[in-house]
């Protein structure tokens, strides 16, 4: 006797279901539930970017909630009279110098911790992340002092030594967490087809980096960039000063141009929206990666 076989029931094609069939517990959750606490999350972060942008384009002295009509005499202020030009000049320079020199020091010394045992290798790497816990504050006088005797007070290379400084310990743990991730066996097989150790490191194991480097990079440049403590106490000159700096002497005890200082905050910020625009699929790459221990 032939039994027929009833057809499986259809499953609707918008309905997720677990692996084992179960449906997951939110997908339940009804859709306003979720869409109204993003869309409050999105106005409170979006708002004072508006206001900021309000400020910058309306016109002096105007109480006007939309920017018109629009004006650019705060953006020429701050950057003929304020000196911003020059500013922003120092800034690229304290940020790609310490980008570069960061990433360098970081990558030999990344490789170091994952490829090679010695002593005092786990209490070298404790001490890196102890590191983490000591605010820039506390660096200032035995770096000021150090920068004095080597005469190089009122230098952007001391801003420059001072960031890398301070961003080392945690690039360097970043950079040997990608390199652990990278298998020992690519370079055995390129020292077995005759390269050295430099060769196979940088045609087998660099290539494999990039994301690593570009987030470690982009976060070295990023803090030079913002910061401002070490361009505050080691910079005396105004033709050596960075852009928070510049956005200091934007506000003093009896007044302060908000207009202005709405301009100068859109300048000092559009290139870091820029780089994160553009490097924001690596940067994420590169610390999902770096996070996990090879």
């Amino acid at each position: 006797m032939i039994t027929e076989i009833a057809p499986a029931p259809e499953r609707v094609a918008d309905e997720p279901v677990r692996p084992g069939g179960r449906r997951r517990a939110w997908d339940e959750v009804p859709r306003w539930q979720i869409y109204v606490p993003l869309t409050v999350y999105l106005l409170f972060t979006l708002i004072p970017f508006y206001w900021i942008l309000l400020f910058a384009l309306r016109p002096a002295g105007s109480t006007s909630l939309v920017p018109w009509p629009v004006t650019s005499e705060h953006f020429e202020k701050v950057w003929t009279e304020r000196s911003f030009g020059t500013y922003f000049a120092n800034s690229v320079y304290v940020g790609l110098a310490t980008l570069v020199l960061t990433t360098v020091v970081a990558l030999a010394g990344g490789y170091a911790l994952a490829r090679f045992d010695f002593r005092l290798k786990r209490g070298f790497m404790l001490a890196l992340l102890c590191s983490q816990f000591v605010p820039g504050a506390l660096l200032l006088v035995p770096l000021f002092q150090i920068f004095a005797k080597l005469s190089m007070i009122n230098s952007l290379g001391s801003v420059v030594i001072a960031e890398t400084v301070f961003q080392l310990p945690l690039s360097m743990i970043l950079i040997s967490g990608f390199i652990r991730n990278v298998p020992h066996s690519l370079e055995e097989a390129a020292w077995v087809d005759g390269c050295n150790r430099f060769t196979a490191f940088r045609i087998v194991v660099l290539p494999l980096l990039r994301p690593g480097l570009i987030a470690v990079g982009s976060f070295a440049f990023v803090h030079a960039w913002n910061h401002f403590l070490f361009a505050l106490m080691f910079l005396s000159d105004q033709s050596k000063q960075t852009i928070p700096v510049g956005l200091n002497t934007l506000m003093s005890s009896d007044s302060v141009d908000l207009g202005a200082l709405a301009a100068g905050g859109i300048i000092a910020a559009v290139p870091v929206v820029i780089v994160f625009a553009f490097i924001q699929k690596w940067l994420i790459t590169g610390f999902s990666a770096g996070a996990v221990k090879g």
